[in-house]
């Protein structure tokens, strides 16, 4: 294990490449292919060979080269135990990078600290060191078991493999280091024994939400003796997962401070702008920051690929671009044919799940022993099925691997060649994050970013200065959010009544939200404390993942057996009557969706399409926070309440995109209250835009798309965290006005950074369409894949013109 490097549990490594060579096409004939034996191409000419087909030179629209960085080291701080600096060297490591010295020299003064460094720059080891130090000081304690320190993760996966790299690295140390992972993976008997043995526990923030602190007096040996805390990709805690995990470590601090611990915070990241601000809001402590990256950094080539134009036209007769998942599966079997370790990510579990299905298809027709060597990898897989491809990524028995997030921050694999993007994946932190997931020290490493049918994407292959010549994004969170602090008050008072001194540990809005938790009967003062006065668990009152109640099960209706879960959030648009649904490589149609069991029944088809839901929304103002004057136009934000209703799916053909039919839904509305910013017009900015009323709705309605498209790359988003309404004439301002909300009750902090960039944010949107090739509008620029009015009406000429208009009287401070 070479911390220094490739360390167990770093997730955005751009150590190098070593690759075979790779096909320019699947169908190519056996002596056309490059030769395996000789030297191990250069990325860059790897990257030649991709586009040598027909056509496909056109398809890279930029190249990015990141030259090799060489090392700088610095010697360990002296407080480290020796033990653990021969363990260190026994792994590989003669001395650290100096940025790791330093995050050492924070934790061993008591000074909690984030280090967001680069990609592949050795995280891990930096907390590692001081944490097996402390424990093995607490070893030998005449009393008491001595201490103990704590490893959040965001899946269980990484806090899985992460166990596997401490024990790796602390074997010469012997059983003085008890790393044991508690999630809900793990078995009752052995969940005892992490209780009362395991000095290191790895967990996740819903088992401490859900499991540890309710139950904190089973804990209380450990948490007695808790001196450390580590929260590992602590930039993935964002909106309102981030809002949650902000306050669960708040009822945490408070539990150990009861039996008399106050653990130092150690945080790692993924480089993020100012690391230091979004990590004190993340823990409520002052953190100090380490951001030099000190480490060397292999060779990367990074590639821009754009789909081409078909032949077909999509809704309102769009020109329709081959789809990235298309275009990622030929990518992925080419790679795989050579022997290429790929990943190839996507945001979404159908996507990994066809792509994976799709190379496995085409590989059959090559070599019937591949498609075995390509599988799919995603959250809602029984543990049985995650572990499986753990293991068989571990061993390199997988060549090609089509996956979500999930093995984003999931498992460390060493040894992959290229990593395929399926789409911007939201920002440019996860960008860097998968991306550098390929390399092998002394070589190069290859990735390419195929560009969706999307404004986004689009704005991105044709900018590349906006990912390449740009910071990444600011961690975005909101933990006064009275939808998230409410339910942790609760959970906090169930756990030890609430007292005045609480108030400021919990945040300004805990004064405001005691009263009306009384009121509600759910908390109830005796005294000077506040109690939980109910039977049930306060900890159930929320979902700290924002998924809005229990999973869906995913029954096959002939077996009864098991298939996975599907998100309660999602449930309405993902396994609706009629459905496609696909789990590990095979297709099922969804019989019948029982939202009351929360239970959805399916058969295995094979149906020649997928699914895509459509709905219809409604929204009203509930207050103004803010509003400031642009010219005649108004930019506002604040509260607001969305009424969603999902009325109906398409049936697309697979590959293509095309629209088959529609079927109609019957499914009950949802209602949210959430944030959101909005602008308004008036009848002489119409006018000076040369928008005529009938072309309004139009002009309104691509603007919004287009806006909802290209947030992402103002605030930590994905478009999917967010949505959006235009409406001709609004009853609440009794103008044109586009709306784009918080898509999380109370609103996630999204639509706020929205409203401090909207100058910079509507100027990209209005480039992002007129830059467009299209003439009237297409999935590049101002369509809608979840438009809930089929893309009816789009004006993109209107659009722009109207946005002209708006931005012309834009203020300097709304530049943000």
């Amino acid at each position: 294990m070479a911390f220094n490097h490739l360390p167990a549990g770093e997730h955005d490594a751009l150590t190098p490449l070593s690759v075979m060579p790779v096909t320019h096409s699947v169908s190519m004939a056996a002596d056309q292919l490059p030769p395996r034996a000789g030297a191990r191409p250069s990325p860059r000419r790897v990257l030649d060979r991709l586009a040598a087909g027909a056509g496909r030179a056109a398809r890279i629209t930029h190249t990015e080269h990141l030259p090799p960085r060489a090392g700088r080291h610095a010697p360990w701080p002296s407080q480290i135990r020796p033990e653990v600096i021969d363990a260190i060297r026994a792994a590989g490591i003669d001395r650290p990078w100096a940025h790791q010295a330093r995050t050492a020299e924070h934790a061993l003064r008591g000074e909690s600290v984030v280090v967001a460094t680069g990609t592949a720059s050795g995280k891990s080891l930096a907390y590692l060191a001081p944490v097996l130090s402390a424990l093995l000081d607490g070893s030998e304690a005449p009393n008491g078991r001595g201490a103990t320190a704590l490893y959040l993760s965001p899946t269980k996966a990484l806090a899985h493999d992460q166990r596997r790299a401490v024990r790796e690295l602390a074997a010469p140390l012997g059983n003085r280091i008890r790393p044991a992972v508690y999630d809900g993976d793990t078995p009752v008997e052995e969940r005892e024994w992490v209780r009362q043995y395991a000095n290191y526990a790895l967990t996740n923030p819903d088992m401490l939400h859900r499991s540890v602190l309710p139950a904190h007096p089973r804990w209380a040996s450990f948490l007695r003796a808790l001196r450390y805390v580590v929260i590992d990709e602590c930039h993935t805690y964002r909106g309102v997962f981030g809002s949650h995990v902000a306050q669960v470590l708040r009822r945490l601090r408070r539990l150990c401070a009861r039996y008399g611990s106050h653990p130092v915070f150690l945080l790692a990241s993924a480089t993020s702008a100012d690391p230091a601000r979004a990590a004190t809001r993340l823990t409520g402590l002052t953190v100090a920051e380490i951001t030099e990256d000190t480490s060397p950094r292999g060779e990367l080539v990074f590639a821009l690929w754009e789909p081409p134009l078909t032949e077909l036209h999509g809704e309102r007769g769009a020109p329709v671009r081959r789809t990235a998942t298309a275009e990622t599966a030929d990518l992925l079997t080419g790679l795989a044919v050579q022997g290429v370790r790929t990943v190839a990510f996507v945001r979404s579990r159908r996507g990994a799940e066809l792509i994976a299905v799709i190379a496995q298809e085409r590989l059959a027709e090559i070599d019937r022993s591949l498609p075995r060597r390509v599988a799919a990898y995603r959250g809602g897989y029984l543990p049985e099925e995650r572990r499986a491809l753990e293991r068989a990524l571990h061993t390199g028995d997988l060549l090609g691997l089509a996956a979500t997030t999930a093995l984003e921050l999931g498992v460390d694999v060493a040894g992959l060649d290229a990593v395929l993007l399926t789409g911007y994946p939201g920002t440019r932190a996860s960008l860097w994050q998968q991306a550098g997931r390929a390399g092998r020290t002394g070589q190069g490493a290859l990735a390419v970013l195929v560009a969706r049918d999307d404004p986004l994407d689009t704005y991105l292959v044709h900018h590349p200065e906006a990912l390449f010549q740009q910071p990444v994004e600011s961690t975005v969170l909101d933990p006064d959010n009275p939808y998230v602090l409410a339910p942790h008050l609760c959970a906090a008072a169930a756990e030890l009544p609430l007292t005045e001194t609480d108030l400021d540990l919990f945040g300004p809005a805990t004064a405001d939200l005691l009263p009306q938790l009384e009121a509600r009967k759910l908390l109830r003062r005796r005294a000077t404390a506040w109690h939980w006065t109910r039977r049930e668990r306060a900890a159930d009152l929320t979902d700290i993942r924002g998924e809005g109640g229990s999973p869906v099960q995913v029954v096959e209706s002939g077996t009864g057996r098991l298939l996975g879960t599907v998100d309660a959030s999602a449930a309405h648009t993902a396994v609706h009557d009629g459905a496609v649904h696909l789990h590990q490589g095979r297709t099922y149609l969804v019989k019948h969706l029982d939202l009351d069991d929360s239970v959805a029944l399916v058969e295995e088809a094979a149906p020649p399409y997928s699914t895509t839901a459509r709905d219809t929304t409604a929204i009203s103002i509930l207050e103004t926070t803010t509003e400031i004057p642009w010219g005649d136009a108004r930019l506002c934000f604040g509260s607001v309440e969305v009424t969603n209703q999902v009325v109906s799916f398409l049936r697309r053909r697979l590959i293509t995109g095309e629209v088959l039919g529609e079927t109609k839904l019957d499914l009950p509305p949802r209602t949210l209250r959430t944030r959101a910013v909005w602008w308004t017009v008036t009848e002489d900015q119409l006018d000076d835009a040369r928008v005529h009323p009938d072309a309004l709705g139009g002009a309104l309605h691509a603007a919004e798309h287009a806006s909802i498209g290209i947030l992402p790359l103002f605030a930590t988003c994905d478009r999917w965290d967010i949505g959006g309404v235009s409406v001709p004439l609004h009853p609440d301002t009794l103008l044109p006005t586009v709306f784009v909300y918080d898509g999380h009750p109370g609103g996630a902090g999204f639509a706020e950074r929205a409203f401090h960039t909207a100058a910079r944010w509507l100027t990209a949107t209005r480039e992002a369409i007129a830059a467009c090739e299209c003439d009237a509008g297409c999935p590049s620029c101002i369509q809608s894949p979840k438009c809930g009015n089929g893309n009816d009406p789009l004006d993109k000429k209107a659009a722009i013109r109207l946005l002209t208009t708006l931005l012309k009287a834009a203020p300097p401070q709304a530049a943000g």
